[in-house]
């Protein structure tokens, strides 16, 4: 059976993009979980890849950075086209 799409090395790249679309626009955590309405622990899994986001999940948190959902997508897939990290 393969792998669930969490433990493939494209969803590493997705959790760095995350991370780093995340320091750019917040300094921590918190402040992210706070514009979301969550609490922090959920910006942490999703970090660590221990929680799946869903398209609009990825919205929510693209907006709260002031990221453009499309924007990131297609860096997501530069990242992947380019060779994953």
């Amino acid at each position: 059976m393969p792998p669930k799409s969490i433990h493939k090395a494209e969803y590493k790249v997705l959790q760095r993009l995350l991370r780093e679309m995340r320091t750019n626009a917040h300094p921590n955590q918190a402040d992210l979980a706070a514009l979301l309405g969550r609490k922090q622990s959920y910006v942490s899994d999703v970090e660590h890849g221990s929680r799946r986001m869903d398209l609009l999940q990825l919205r929510e948190f693209c907006l709260a950075c002031d990221q453009d959902l499309v924007d990131f997508v297609r860096r997501f897939e530069e990242e992947i086209a380019g060779g994953l990290n």
